[in-house]
């Protein structure tokens, strides 16, 4: 009797420890500043679903859309440090960290994506060295739609922007300010709608996505298709958190990480044309530049980009010899 009720404890624990086993579970947080329908949001949510079934659901990440779990400027810091596994943040507002992370910040050094996406392949390796020094492995990178210029009045030259009271996001966004005579102010995305509403800010460069996921159109009467930038998001994981997964896990990880990168790169393109549509049909004019402007700021382009590349060195100069080798 008594060796019966010990083979069928020692049957229930193992049991237990097989389940147990089958259905252990890793569970990431991942912070992201941008509201769920955002197209960058969108492609986050197929990621995840994409990971959850190539694990069979033995990596759960939950994502924080709308900067409800870090500030913009904090997310980054957040998976340094481990206190969230995953995070996506605009890599141009940390340039003043690195340069490196302006890179495609710089002004009219692309025209259009394609151009875009191979300052990428060359910046890559440079970007992915960077942030593993900082206990961070970058999954993908996606592209915003182009910036171009947003006003609440005629813009035909860059003599027009003296004086405005000029949202910005970065070293760049802030030395273009500076450039043409505006007047700064820092704003966070999360931030736009109020800061227009009270005239903190009447102008900024930002994307069409933007724009349209913003209503601009509510607080600014002009859109001027200026396409003076191409800049990415990226999403990174940390380290540690990425090393404690099984091989198999992490190969799961990074083939969703890549066709997220593919598909977002895809429907960044198609964001920029519907939210031009959403843009005129909320009331907005939507102009190309003058060749005045044009011919204004390509001298700024060409200024802001000379002075990136005398801080950048050695590694500034090889992505940029790259990427003219590989045009």
């Amino acid at each position: 009797m008594q060796r019966r009720i010990f083979c069928a404890t020692a049957a229930l624990a193992a049991s237990l420890c097989l389940s147990t086993g089958a259905y252990a579970q890793t569970k990431w947080d991942m912070a992201t500043a941008y509201p769920a329908f955002n197209f960058h949001s969108k492609n986050i949510e197929q990621f995840v679903q994409d990971v959850d079934t190539a694990t069979k659901g033995s990596l759960k990440i939950t994502p924080h859309y709308g900067a409800s779990l870090f500030k913009m400027p904090e997310i980054k810091r957040a998976v340094q440090t481990g206190n969230v596994q995953m995070g996506e943040f605009f890599l141009v507002s940390f340039q003043n960290e690195a340069q490196m992370f302006g890179l495609d910040g710089l002004p009219f050094l692309v025209k259009n994506y394609d151009e875009a996406f191979k300052l990428y392949q060359a910046q890559k390796p440079f970007l992915e060295k960077l942030l593993d020094k900082q206990g961070q492995v970058l999954l993908y990178a996606v592209a915003w739609p182009p910036q171009s210029i947003y006003s609440n009045k005629t813009i035909q030259s860059a003599a027009d922007l003296k004086g405005l009271k000029w949202r910005v996001y970065s070293p760049t966004t802030a030395r273009i300010g500076e450039l043409v005579g505006a007047q700064p102010a820092t704003i966070q995305e999360a931030e736009l709608s109020q800061a227009l509403a009270t005239g903190v800010i009447e102008g900024l460069i930002t994307s069409s996505a933007t724009g349209a996921d913003n209503k601009l159109f509510e607080n600014l009467k002009y859109y001027y298709n200026v396409q003076a930038w191409i800049p990415k998001n990226a999403v990174t994981v940390s380290k540690k958190a990425f090393g404690a997964l099984d091989k198999s896990t992490q190969e799961a990880v990074l083939k969703a990480a890549a066709a997220a990168e593919q598909r977002g790169w895809k429907e960044s393109r198609e964001v920029d044309a519907r939210s031009i549509a959403a843009l005129k049909q909320g009331g907005m004019q939507v102009e190309q530049p003058s060749a005045q402007l044009k011919a204004d700021l390509g001298k700024i382009g060409a200024t802001v980009i000379k002075e990136w590349t005398d801080k950048a060195g050695a590694d500034g100069q090889a992505i940029l010899d790259g990427y003219k080798a590989g045009k």
